[in-house]
C-alpha cells in the first residue's frame, strides 16, 4: 500500500496514536490525518505518571510528545475529548460518541488498554484510584502526602513505582499482593526478593499472599481494604494496579480478528487490509520467540507506529526490534530486554547486595531475556544477544570480571 493522499483516521491519541500521526507526516503523507483522543490534552508520555508527575517534577506540557500547535501546523485534525463508538468497515465510516461520522481510507486503531477493576464490595467508593492517565495521576498526587496512608493493591511494576513515589511524598505505603511474592507474573524470584528488600528499607510494608475481599468506607470515601482473612488495612486512598485489559471491543464488534487484543501482522495490519492496529491493544507476532503476544510498553508502541506508517507510505518495513521496557524506583533503574519464554536456566551476574546486577534467562546457550539493575552494559549487550540469537559462554556470562563486550565477542 502506498497512498500518500489517503485520509487516515487514528482512534486513540496515546503514545502509539500520537507517534503514528507525526511519523506519517515525517514520511511524506499528504492526505488528511484525523487523530481522535478521549483525553482533553494532546498525546503525552505515560511512564512518568507514576514517578515524575506524582512528585511534581512534570506536567502535561513537559510530557507532551509534541506541543499542541504541532498538530495544526502539520495539518493534523486533532479531536480531544472524543471517543469512537462504532466502525462500519463496509462503508469505511467511524461513528463518534457525539453522533458525528468520519469517513476514512485507512484506519489505525490505537485504543490502548484499561485498568482491570476489582469486582468487590465497596469498589465504588471515592478514593479508589488507578493510574492510566494524567487525570488519574493528578488525583493520586492530591491524595498522598505526609500523614496519609496509601494502600497499593497489586505488586507489579506500576504498583511498586507508585509505592516509591508515595514514600518520596512522605506517605505511609502498604502494598497488597495476592501472590506469595512481588512481580510474580513478570520477574524471577531473585528480582522479587531484591525489590521487596529495597522497598522495606525505604519504609514500605507488604501484605503478600493476601486477597482483597472488599473496601470499607465512611461518608462515601474509602477508609480501609478488607482482606479475605478478615483483617482490614486502614488507609486514606487506594491505588489498584492489578493489570490491564485491551480496549478491543470496537474492533471485535466490527468483525476484526481479536485474541486477547487485536490480531495484527508485522506491518501492524489487521485482518482488514485497510485497518491497522498499534500499541497496547494489539496481539502481535514476536518472531524471536515464534509466537504471538500482547505487549504493554512504550518501545512496542513506537515500533508498531513505525510499522504502520511505513506500510501506509510505501517505505521499507523497519528492522525488527527486541522488546524492552524499564522501571524507575528510588535510585534504581531496572531495564528489561526480551521475555523469559521457554527458559531452562536462570543465571545471576554480579551481586544483588550491591544494587548493581543482572539476571539472564537462557534457553540452552541462547539468552531469552535479561533483567538488569543499574547495569547498562548487561542490558545493552544482552539485548543485542537476544536479537542476533548468538550462543554465549555461560561461564563468561556469569563472571562479572569478564566484560560484556568479551561475552558478546
Amino acid at each position: 500500500m502506498s497512498d500518500l493522499g489517503a485520509h487516515v483516521v487514528i482512534l486513540g491519541a496515546g503514545h502509539a496514536g500520537g507517534t503514528a500521526a507525526a511519523l506519517l507526516r515525517q514520511y511524506g503523507h499528504t492526505g488528511k490525518i484525523t487523530l481522535v483522543g478521549e483525553e482533553p490534552i494532546p498525546p503525552y508520555q505515560r511512564p512518568p505518571l507514576s514517578k515524575a508527575w506524582l512528585k511534581g517534577e512534570a506536567d502535561a506540557d513537559s510530557l507532551a510528545l509534541k506541543p499542541l500547535a504541532f498538530y495544526a501546523e502539520h495539518d493534523i485534525d486533532f479531536r480531544p475529548s472524543t471517543r469512537a463508538v462504532k466502525i462500519a468497515r463496509a462503508d469505511k465510516v467511524v461513528t463518534l460518541q457525539n453522533g458525528e461520522t468520519l469517513s476514512y481510507d485507512i484506519l489505525i486503531l490505537a485504543t490502548g488498554a484499561r485498568a482491570i477493576k476489582l469486582p468487590v464490595e465497596g469498589a465504588d467508593l471515592a478514593g479508589l484510584l488507578e493510574l492510566r492517565t494524567a487525570a488519574d495521576a493528578e488525583a493520586l498526587k492530591a491524595a498522598v502526602g505526609p500523614g496519609k496512608r496509601l494502600a497499593v493493591v497489586g505488586g507489579g511494576y506500576i504498583g511498586l513505582e507508585v509505592a516509591a513515589s508515595g514514600r518520596a511524598l512522605g506517605a505511609e505505603v502498604v502494598v497488597i499482593e495476592r501472590e506469595p511474592r512481588l512481580l510474580a507474573r513478570v520477574a524471577c524470584e531473585a528480582l522479587s526478593d531484591f525489590f521487596r528488600g529495597y522497598h522495606e528499607k525505604n519504609g514500605v510494608t507488604f501484605e503478600l499472599g493476601a486477597t482483597v475481599a472488599g473496601f470499607e468506607g465512611q461518608d462515601g470515601h474509602v477508609t480501609g481494604v478488607k482482606l479475605q482473612d478478615g483483617r482490614v488495612i486502614a488507609c486514606d486512598a487506594v491505588v489498584i494496579g492489578v493489570g490491564a485489559t485491551p480496549n478491543d471491543e470496537i474492533a471485535a464488534e466490527a468483525g476484526l480478528e481479536t485474541a486477547r487484543g487485536i490480531v495484527v501482522d508485522l506491518e501492524a495490519r489487521t485482518s482488514d487490509p485497510s485497518v491497522f492496529a498499534i500499541g497496547d491493544v494489539t496481539h502481535r507476532p514476536m518472531p524471536i520467540y515464534d509466537r504471538m503476544f500482547r505487549m504493554e510498553s512504550v518501545p512496542n508502541a513506537l515500533e508498531q507506529a513505525k510499522q504502520a506508517a511505513c506500510a501506509i507510505t510505501g517505505r521499507p518495513a523497519p528492522a525488527g526490534e527486541v522488546p524492552w521496557q524499564w522501571s524507575d524506583q528510588y535510585d534504581l533503574k531496572l531495564q528489561i530486554a526480551g521475555y523469559a519464554f521457554d527458559v531452562d536456566e536462570v543465571l545471576l551476574r554480579g551481586d544483588s547486595a550491591s544494587g548493581k546486577f543482572a539476571v539472564f534467562h537462557l534457553k540452552g546457550d541462547q539468552i531469552q531475556s535479561v533483567e538488569a539493575i543499574n547495569s547498562p552494559p548487561e542490558f545493552m549487550m544482552g539485548k543485542q544477544l537476544i536479537g542476533n540469537r548468538k550462543a554465549v559462554s555461560k561461564a563468561k556470562l556469569a563472571d562479572p570480571t569478564v566484560s560484556m563486550k568479551e561475552v558478546v565477542a
